[in-house]
């Protein structure tokens, strides 16, 4: 919902601010004071074409910026999601500025956009009709949301079908994709057996490239090895120049042990001792039998390296490690079994896809009966409204011509309209004029406002053109109605339409210092009357006028009050 609009420079518009607020919010004022320049003006907020020649005289710029509440609006939150652009307040602000030099900034909560993404986003915000305005309604998008939303058992079957048509797409796609990638399959056949073999001959086996690097290492140190352990056990038994470390520790025990006949000090010195000697006995049987058992053979380290050659070639093919290798002769294994299926693995998916499709058509069959159904009721409704609005000879058709199956059908719908007597019904996008596809538009929100999931603001601008007495009345009423569903914003010059406002905003024209420019302010429930008299006399108020401007209200608020129930 449009909460706030803000336009600075724009033609007549110095600076204006505007709070809007739910329901019908209804623009008056004298012919020329700037109403439709207002709604240009929301519509550059909206993707709408902007031209530097909108720019106030003697200023170097124009802006407009717009606040919209967006709570519950999903299909914004997932635009705005793959923009990566931030809403968790549900509030959406819009900025657009333009400079006499072209330069051309859009702003949306603060991340630039393009007049792509924001017309795009434009769609879901506000709904515009007026005498240049392109109807929503002849977007296939809509017209689908319109039939579909028309009857409570519609989206139902649109969702089993779809569910279907997926299903149907995944398995048309698996069998393409199998089917081409038959078309080398001897190739790749061959290459996969080769490297399937080249793995298989190698024999690894799980963490054998760290048992190699660790036998690798060791006898590449044979020298520095033998050294070192040599070394070690002449320390621990001694030798030419030593008795070692075994017969000193020896040697200490039994002086503790003769310590201990006159002290008890050393009775728990000596267990330690004892444990001591334990364990350096079990470290020289360790170095004794590490020595004993040394064997270094060049011809085993070369036949170490070269097996571990081999290895890091696999790796470099195939993984990273061994067991990367491993799983890849895995898969590939697996590959070649299907490829050695393949004929029976193509009939299944054949007969899944016949299977699939079928089902898909079977569900389009019911959905394409009950959109007739629903077309044919929706279709007679809003001509029935055409005929109220002043156009009694109007033919509204919703048609269902058969199409391929797609996303959504298999159906495509055309919306063919004529509006007078003996004339063809044709496409409606191609005969309507600016007027008549407001009125449509009004017609269609009248019948389907309430389940209508198209923008949630609309926009009528002068849609009253050339209409009086008792259709002026349908019209206002059938405005009242719709906006019990959305926020309208409609500009009138019909006491009628004028009366039905929850709130009223005059336009007025003034100029000072030689400048025009535009103010708009709220009406106040006395301004209001008088400013709904003068719409109806079109000359001074009078008491007379004033009371019958007064009456309008009163009526209107009853009006209103029945619609809303």
């Amino acid at each position: 919902m449009l909460k706030t609009l803000t336009v600075w420079n724009f033609a007549l518009l110095e600076h204006v601010e505007i709070d809007f607020d739910a329901g019908l919010n209804i623009l008056t004022g004298e012919t020329g004071a700037g109403k439709s320049i207002l709604i240009d003006a929301l519509g550059a907020v909206l993707g709408h074409r902007l031209s530097a020649d909108a720019i106030r005289t003697d200023c170097d710029w124009l802006r407009v910026e717009a606040i919209f509440d967006i709570s519950g609006e999903k299909r914004i939150h997932a635009l705005l999601a793959d923009q990566a652009i931030d809403d968790e307040d549900d509030s959406l602000i819009i900025t657009r500025q333009i400079t006499t030099k072209g330069k051309n900034v859009i702003l949306v909560n603060g991340c630039h956009v393009t007049v792509g993404t924001l017309r795009a986003l434009g769609e879901f915000l506000v709904d515009i009709h007026g005498q240049h305005e392109n109807l929503a309604l002849v977007r296939a998008e809509n017209q689908y949301a319109l039939l579909d939303g028309s009857d409570d058992g519609l989206p139902k079957l649109r969702g089993e079908y779809a569910e279907a048509f997926r299903a149907w797409k995944e398995a048309d796609e698996a069998l393409a994709e199998k089917k081409s990638s038959a078309e080398t399959s001897a190739d790749r056949m061959d290459m996969l057996k080769w490297q399937a073999k080249e793995i298989g001959d190698a024999n690894l086996r799980p963490h054998e490239d760290e048992e190699l690097e660790a036998e690798i290492n060791r006898l590449s140190n044979a020298e520095r090895i033998t050294e070192n352990v040599g070394e070690a056990a002449a320390l621990l038994e001694g030798g030419a120049e030593s008795e070692g470390i075994l017969a000193d520790v020896g040697a200490l025990q039994r002086r503790i042990e003769a310590l201990r006949q006159f002290d008890k000090t050393f009775d728990e010195t000596a267990p330690m001792l004892e444990d001591a000697v334990c364990q350096l006995k079990e470290v020289f049987y360790t170095v004794q039998g590490y020595r004993d058992g040394l064997e270094f053979d060049p011809e085993r380290l070369d036949e170490l390296q070269s097996r571990m050659d081999a290895i890091d070639k696999l790796e470099k093919k195939y993984g990273a490690t061994i067991e990367a290798v491993l799983a890849y002769r895995e898969k590939i294994e697996n590959e070649i079994e299907s490829f050695e299926n393949y004929d029976e693995i193509v009939a299944a998916l054949e007969k899944k896809c016949t299977e699939a499709r079928a089902e898909a058509e079977r569900r389009a069959a019911l959905l394409t009966a009950a959109r007739k159904k629903a077309a044919q009721k929706l279709s007679g409704e809003i001509t029935e409204q055409l005929s109220a609005l002043g156009m009694p000879d109007a033919k509204f058709e919703i048609a269902l011509h058969p199409a391929e199956l797609s996303a959504r059908g298999a159906d495509e719908i055309e919306i063919l309209f004529s509006a007078n007597a003996g004339e063809p019904e044709k496409p409606l996008s191609k005969v309507a004029s600016g007027g008549e596809l407001s009125r449509i538009a009004l017609a269609v929100k009248t019948v389907a406002a309430a389940g209508d999931s198209v923008a949630q603001s609309m926009v009528f601008d002068e849609i009253d053109t050339g209409i009086g007495g008792r259709t002026a009345q349908m019209v206002a009423e059938r405005i009242a109605r719709v906006a019990a569903y959305r926020q309208v914003l409609c500009i009138t010059h019909l006491p009628q339409i004028a009366c039905m406002a929850d709130v009223h905003y005059y336009l007025e024209k003034t100029a000072k210092g030689g400048k025009t420019s535009t103010d708009v302010r709220p009406l106040a429930a006395k301004e209001r009357a008088q400013e709904i008299a003068r719409m109806a006399s079109g000359a001074e108020t009078t008491a007379a006028s004033l009371g019958n401007a007064k009456e309008m209200i009163a009526r209107a608020a009853e009006i209103k009050k029945s619609l809303r129930k």
